[in-house]
């Protein structure tokens, strides 16, 4: 908050938080917990978390906010919050149409994540891009660690209309190279190119009025 203020912006009108929890990195499979704030916590407890960031901070979009393979808490936390909030599935859904399909079906997300490369063929990933569509779900397309100077992520957003794309702030050349793909992209399509801006994230909508 304090970043975006020094930057002379005004949070949550011009900009929005988006978190990456990562939880599958501080979950126990024994247990079931996570290791969060130094102790070991239940789902439950977890969720309170969320809550109350999202009621204290303009956040627009949290990612992975349970472990890859805890569907019931996914569940838990679209019910409480998805209808004001997008929750992406990057490790949960790992750009599988197998596993959005189960998502979608038990309303366990409402966004995927879509790397490229995860899946394995360009046909797969844009299967699962069509399916979220289908069914709703928002993409947002995503770089990957070891990341490369190509910018095709930048041509994916763009030519599925995702209006999200995840790839670093502007401080590399491999991040800045798909920024600059997508400044091209915009002058090609001159008055035709749209820019979603917060019309991309519900809660972003809303923090505009």
């Amino acid at each position: 908050m304090q970043a975006i203020a020094d930057a002379g912006y005004e949070p949550g009108k011009q900009v929005g938080i988006a978190i990456d929890a990562a939880s599958s990195e501080f979950y126990n499979k024994e247990t079931k917990k996570y290791h969060f704030d130094g102790e070991d916590r239940d789902a439950a407890y977890m969720l309170d978390v969320y809550s109350k960031l999202v009621e204290e901070y303009p956040i627009v979009s949290l990612e992975d906010p349970f472990a890859e393979e805890d569907w019931e808490n996914w569940q838990n936390i679209v019910a409480r919050m998805g209808d004001q909030l997008q929750f992406v599935g990057d490790d949960l859904l790992v750009t599988n149409p197998k596993r959005l399909q189960k998502a979608i079906d038990l309303k366990a997300a409402n966004s995927l994540l879509v790397k490229l490369n995860q899946i394995g063929s360009v046909s797969e990933t844009l299967d699962a891009i069509e399916l979220a569509t289908r069914a709703g779900f928002t993409s947002m397309v995503s770089h990957r660690s070891g990341e490369t100077s190509d910018t095709t992520i930048a041509d994916l957003a763009v030519a599925k209309n995702t209006r999200q794309i995840k790839t670093g702030a502007p401080a590399r050349g491999e991040r800045i190279a798909k920024y600059n793909r997508l400044l091209d992209i915009e002058e090609e399509l001159g008055s035709t190119a749209v820019y979603a801006g917060p019309s991309a994230f519900k809660r972003a909508l809303a923090l505009q009025k």
